[in-house]
């Protein structure tokens, strides 16, 4: 009888082993610290050929950012007067001539250096961006060679550093840290940091290949750098600072920025890549206005007249 009993305690106990090694192993797929980007950039490729045909004619978002703070919407709003005006803060000048896609790496401490100073605003100091980044990607990159590994923070560049402001989603303010990463055109990070930790990733490719692209192209998943949550429509926290990115091609030597009813901001080219930021006062309704010039200033991109922009805001 004894006997029996120290074999069905014996086989309890194999099976709770058994069990905890089971969980063990799959703990990284019960609670990932990031979405698969194969599976999501497709996600949101798919979305935005879907919004190009019924113009007539990407993504991946990390979950760390809680989900529905950014909704998509119709892209197909009028442009009318709005009611908002925007004071920048800093006009950026675009960066010296010469390939849009070339390349400075970063060092092996951390990431390269924005093109001119005036990428980092709001007394955001580079040693303080390139510390959030690292912080941002060790908490929240996949395992090393993984789909979700975002890689080391050499491998980026910093390219705008501004303050970010909590709302009813995401309450609490902090910074955003927005990165490209050097070794894959067109993916980007936005990095946010709260009270000096990661709080939260959001990341994203840029497709140019998309059809009716021009040579202007902002992914519409990085919006919110330019806006709160959909929750607290018509009541932002204001001032709101603003702030934009995107690519552009070889062609384009200039790109202006108008949010609301303010003037235009002229953003920094940086390496195949425009940055720009601002300050709104008061609340709106359409999505930042952009224009891209050549070397003539011959306007060659209007996001007006851009089926894949998103033009008005949830």
């Amino acid at each position: 009888m004894n006997g029996a009993g120290e074999r069905v305690n014996q086989g309890d106990s194999g099976f709770e082993e058994r069990m905890r090694e089971l969980l063990a192993e799959d703990a990284y797929t019960i609670q990932p610290s990031s979405a698969p980007y194969p599976a999501i950039r497709r996600r949101g490729l798919a979305e935005r050929r879907r919004r190009v045909a019924m113009t007539g004619a990407a993504l991946m978002t990390l979950a760390a950012v809680p989900v529905g703070a950014y909704a998509v919407a119709g892209g197909n709003g009028g442009r009318g007067a709005d009611t908002a005006a925007p004071k920048p803060s800093v006009s950026a000048p675009h960066s010296p001539a010469g390939s849009p896609r070339a390349t400075t790496g970063g060092t092996a401490a951390g990431p390269a250096q924005p093109a001119t100073s005036g990428q980092l605003l709001d007394g955001i100091t580079f040693p303080q961006a390139a510390d959030g980044l690292k912080k941002c990607l060790a908490a929240e990159s996949g395992p090393p060679g993984s789909a979700a590994d975002l890689g080391e923070a050499e491998n980026y560049r910093i390219v705008l550093a501004i303050k970010s402001t909590g709302d009813s989603n995401a309450p609490g303010d902090g910074i955003y840290v927005t990165a490209v990463d050097q070794r894959s055109t067109g993916r980007w990070v936005v990095c946010s940091i709260k009270d000096g930790v990661a709080s939260g990733i959001s990341a994203g490719t840029i497709d140019t290949g998309v059809p009716g692209t021009g040579p202007v192209v902002v992914d519409s998943n990085g919006e919110q750098l330019y806006q709160q949550s959909f929750m607290d429509k018509g009541r932002w926290k204001l001032p709101f600072r603003w702030g934009m990115i995107g690519t552009v091609e070889a062609s384009v030597a200039k790109v202006t920025v108008s949010y609301g009813d303010g003037g235009p901001v002229t953003a920094t080219l940086d390496h195949g890549w425009f940055a720009v930021a601002g300050l709104l006062n008061q609340q709106v309704t359409l999505a930042p206005h952009i224009k891209g010039y050549d070397g003539s200033g011959k306007l060659v991109y209007d996001s007006d007249q851009d089926g894949t922009y998103q033009r008005t805001l949830p």
